[in-house]
């Protein structure tokens, strides 16, 4: 031990006596453990960027869309909120059946929805307005941040109540609060009882530009329909999500009287499938970047390698001293490899800490999030601390197979 920290001195002292060169050796290890890590971050932070986008859609959720079981589970996720099928299968009957024979729910939201005008005063523009219950806010995570929500009074009754987004009320009334004022989305004249949480863009659609009114009035009074654009399902626990979405396949199979699977008319997105999907993808993108960035840390090794032969070769004299007075071959081998560490070692903690300024920048300068972990600062520093390492030993091994006799010879 007293031997390795003789040695560590010895290092220390040599790039001290040589800055500009250890800096410029060290340079090509600061860069390469700075892309590494940071990529890997970028890729982490996208990753959760992407997880959390979903998983704001709704909690666990199930979505059973129309159309036949080819349709990807990601692109029936995130369909279009306006864009609901025309020849839709799915209807009330099916929710009820869900209802009845699938336990361990938190709660379903019925849709339909169609992209419409929507007008007061002078100001008019489209939104989507989609037909919903009671359960919406619980199912998709998307609550009422003024006024109220609709209640099972208003689908009764089928009354014409419309709750906005944030930007549709921004656009349609200003500064003024809608509350309790009408608007007219084509023909029919609603009264605005509440205002929902901004959101954002959810898939295709901005869920701050929408107009969400009763289910029974979106059938029955404007759309002249029983059908609807799909069912959202939120399930109690994640573990039971593909269970449940079996038997929810089995109860709507059977409501649809299908017999034979090739005939399915509707398919079933799992939220829970999704993640893991586009997550398997994230990671995939992080190692391919993390292992382009890692070829620079391999040109920074190389460097420390021409470095240390440099050395080798000035300090000839020296080791031929050494090996005079007793120095072993194991004793200049540890001397070299341990200089070479000590470059790679400091190159890659700098390299640590200005990762960690150029997740800062990404994070509050770009439109992604870099998240740094533990792990990926241990597997830079393990890699280039191996790096110094495998670099290293053939100069040390050449300083150490000198001859006493010909180093003192070397000038």
């Amino acid at each position: 031990m007293l031997y390795f920290l003789e040695n560590l001195r010895s290092a220390l002292d040599a790039i001290r006596s040589n800055k500009l060169r250890a800096g410029l050796t060290m340079l090509g290890v600061i860069i390469g453990v700075a892309s590494v890590v940071l990529m890997v971050g970028i890729g982490q932070g996208s990753q959760q960027q992407i997880t959390e986008r979903i998983e704001s859609l709704g909690t666990n959720l199930l979505t059973v869309s129309p159309g036949s079981p080819s349709q990807t589970n990601v692109r029936s996720l995130f369909r279009r909120a306006g864009g609901g099928s025309s020849t839709s299968t799915l209807s009330s009957d099916d929710v009820s059946a869900i209802e009845k024979n699938v336990s361990g729910l938190i709660g379903i939201s019925p849709e339909l929805s169609g992209t419409m005008q929507a007008i007061v005063g002078n100001k008019n523009m489209q939104v989507s307005v989609i037909g919903v219950t009671p359960d919406y806010p619980v199912v998709k995570n998307f609550n009422v941040e003024f006024g109220s929500f609709i209640t099972q009074g208003h689908i009764d009754k089928r009354e014409k109540v419309v709750v906005l987004g944030q930007e549709a009320a921004e656009t349609l009334f200003g500064a003024e609060s809608p509350i309790g004022r009408d608007m007219r989305i084509e023909q029919h004249i609603f009264t605005v009882i509440g205002i929902m949480e901004e959101k954002g863009q959810q898939g295709f659609t901005n869920q701050n530009e929408v107009a969400l009114i009763p289910l029974t009035t979106m059938q029955q009074r404007v759309q002249g329909t029983d059908k609807l654009s799909s069912i959202n399902i939120s399930v109690e626990r994640q573990d039971q999500m593909s269970q449940t979405a079996a038997l929810i396949e089995v109860v709507v199979r059977n409501q649809h009287r299908i017999t034979n699977i090739a005939n399915q008319d509707f398919n079933i997105a799992n939220q829970s499938d999704t993640v893991e999907t586009l997550n398997e993808v994230t990671q995939t993108f992080t190692f391919l970047l993390g292992g382009i960035a890692a070829i620079s840390l391999i040109v920074g090794g190389i460097g420390v390698m021409n470095i240390m032969l440099v050395s080798v070769m000035e300090r000839t004299r020296e080791i031929g001293i050494r090996k005079a007075i007793g120095a072993k071959k194991r004793d200049i081998l540890q001397q070299f490899l341990v200089e070479s560490m000590v470059l790679s070692v400091l190159g890659g903690a700098i390299g640590v800490l200005i990762s960690y300024l150029g997740a800062w920048i990404v994070t509050n300068y770009a439109e992604t999030r870099a998240i740094i972990s533990f792990d990926s600062i241990l597997l830079a520093l393990g890699f280039s601390i191996g790096i110094g390492v495998f670099f290293g030993i053939l100069p040390a091994w050449q300083a150490a197979k000198l001859k006493p006799i010909d180093a003192l010879r070397y000038e």
